[in-house]
């Protein structure tokens, strides 16, 4: 629906290249203060599928590990070690301990990167950019694996998978290259990765979930997902109520960024309370999908602090999905 997509900017004329902000430098994303401040962060996911390195998820994998998982008959071949003796004694039969295997999770990141997150100040990319470069943060910091695939009208492999703190800086850069491309194809891009028939693990969604072919279609690409889901989505308080955004009266032309031509509105009372009641179901069917599905979904405030709002999503310390 066009009404969700636009953005209220005000302008005489068709937003230009040079109208659009620029995102993050690398310096100001990977602040030493900003990073510290994660530490005590983790993200777990119920299980982890098998076949990664040894790490911190849980699996279903039944072999290395220090957690006692349950016992099982003695077969030629079992280690003899894990023979427990008092059961024998017990029972007079032989059984093994069998431990429970932890492995990485792999993390995709799916980051928008349209010319809509460009227009506006501050911009939502910097949100968006902070947020993914924390949450990736924390991953690496736990042993677990990043993938990149940002998106516009469509969908980029920018790596599939790294591991270990020191690329940390990697994920750091490539946020920072991130200048505005097109339009949003936010279900065309879940589709695409759908499609790639990755490693089981979670998938992180940075976006305003803003796509003209509407949420029922990202909703449905969402379900395509095999993945544990956590929705990233980049917000403003004009979204929901547009009556707080100061230029919003009388005869305005609005810019996205993404179309060659602005619109022009008149604002009135009667298309103020048609856009909320619009907006109230689009946001009704992103936050049903996540609670049916058992999806992680927070809003980032794109003019606060996205450190302070983190923290409060981390709660207790960990995000278990």
């Amino acid at each position: 629906m066009m009404l969700f997509r636009r953005r209220p900017r005000v302008a005489a004329a068709p937003a230009a290249v040079s109208g659009l902000a620029d995102p993050l430098t690398f310096e100001a994303l990977f602040d030493p203060t900003f990073l510290a401040a994660l530490r005590p962060f983790s993200l777990r996911i119920s299980r982890a599928q098998k076949g990664g390195r040894l790490a911190e998820q849980r699996t279903n994998a039944r072999g290395q590990g220090a957690e006692f998982a349950d016992f099982k008959p003695y077969v030629a071949g079992d280690d003899l070690r894990a023979i427990d003796w008092n059961v024998y004694r017990r029972l007079g039969r032989l059984f093994v301990r069998v431990f429970e295997e932890s492995q990485d999770m792999p993390v995709y990141f799916l980051v928008d990167r349209s010319r809509s997150l460009f227009v506006e100040r501050p911009p939502r990319i910097h949100a968006a950019q902070e947020a993914t470069l924390a949450l990736a943060a924390v991953a690496l910091d736990q042993h677990d694996s990043v993938g990149l695939f940002p998106f516009s009208d469509t969908l980029e492999i920018e790596f599939r998978a790294v591991s270990g703190k020191g690329n940390l800086a990697r994920v750091a850069h490539s946020l920072a290259g991130y200048s505005a491309l097109q339009g949003t194809g936010l279900a065309a891009a879940l589709a695409h990765l759908a499609g790639l028939r990755l490693r089981q693990g979670l998938v992180i969604v940075v976006s305003d979930f803003f796509d003209e072919a509407g949420i029922e279609s990202v909703v449905r690409g969402l379900e395509q997902l095999p993945h544990r889901l956590l929705l990233v989505q980049i917000v403003k308080a004009y979204d929901a109520d547009p009556e707080r955004h100061p230029d919003l009266s009388g005869d305005i032309l609005l810019e996205d960024g993404e179309h060659a031509q602005p619109t022009s509105v008149t604002i009135t009372p009667d298309l103020m309370a048609r856009y909320k009641a619009a907006y109230r179901r689009f946001t009704d069917a992103l936050s049903d999908f996540a609670r049916t599905r058992g999806a992680g979904l927070v809003q980032i405030d794109a003019d606060k602090p996205v450190r302070d709002q983190l923290s409060a999503l981390f709660g207790d310390g960990a995000v278990k999905l």
